[in-house]
């Protein structure tokens, strides 16, 4: 057990010296918006309700689906928990910030970036799911395309349809938990209801495929160029030796 924990840990390790920073960062900045935008409520009529996430939340997904294409599905994972994990640090020090007692009044400002801790627990639940299902979901998608994987049909085919899947769910968890289950209690019984939910999730996962597809060139190109480049070449060669580059089905095994 030591071994393999040790092995895990060389294994991160090495993958975040070969992830550009520039994604990495990206990644991580969006999570912490999105858990900063999601305390407000932008639309609410009687079938739909977005809240302000929904503004980034398909950055975070087009960085998963360019690190998936690349390093494969288990390594898009680990770089998410990493993202949660700075988010849960962001919210910490947002908390700190926000309860420490001051002359004048910063009410406005304690109360926006203190935080909900209801809405903290439902966003990354939701998150962490929708990732994990994003990132295996986009990188067997890729497999079916054995004639041409690094394909233009083949990378918007799996960015799309993961895409859509993994944020549909990633918003209806979202507001499941957070208006259904603790709003009422917590909020003065504010509430959305399942409709509403399901509404929301749906048009907010439309919503956000059309970012991804005005984005997905962008990343496309960046997933050709680190192909190119060679930059995932360390990671996914560290167990199967200096031979030719590892297929989508071996990065699902290696990664």
């Amino acid at each position: 057990m030591k071994n393999r924990i040790q092995s895990d840990w060389a294994d991160t390790r090495l993958l975040f010296r070969c992830i550009p920073a520039t994604v990495a960062t990206l990644f991580a900045v969006s999570v912490v918006m999105m858990n900063l935008l999601a305390n407000k409520t932008i639309y609410q009529s009687e079938y739909l309700a977005l809240d302000g996430g929904i503004l980034v939340s398909w950055l975070s997904f087009l960085c998963m689906d360019v690190v998936t294409k690349a390093f494969g599905p288990k390594a898009a994972t680990k770089l998410s928990v990493f993202a949660i994990g700075i988010n849960l640090l962001a919210c910490l020090f947002f908390f700190i910030v926000s309860i420490i007692p001051t002359k004048d009044d910063f009410s406005a400002f304690n109360q926006t970036v203190g935080g909900t801790w209801f809405i903290l627990l439902s966003s990354t639940v939701a998150f962490l799911s929708s990732a994990i299902l994003n990132n295996f979901l986009n990188w067997s998608i890729g497999r079916t395309f054995k004639k041409n994987p690094d394909g233009r049909l083949a990378f918007f085919t799996r960015c799309y349809v993961s895409t859509f899947i993994g944020q549909f769910f990633d918003n209806f968890i979202f507001a499941i938990l957070t208006f259904t289950v603790f709003a009422p209690i917590f909020w003065d019984g504010f509430f959305w209801t399942y409709l509403q939910c399901f509404t929301c999730s749906l048009i907010g996962a439309g919503a956000e495929l059309v970012c991804e597809v005005v984005f997905s060139p962008f990343g496309y190109r960046i997933a050709r160029r680190w192909k190119k480049e060679g930059i995932a070449d360390p990671y996914l060669n560290r167990n199967a030796g200096a031979g030719s580059r590892p297929t989508d089905e071996e990065k699902g095994v290696l990664a």
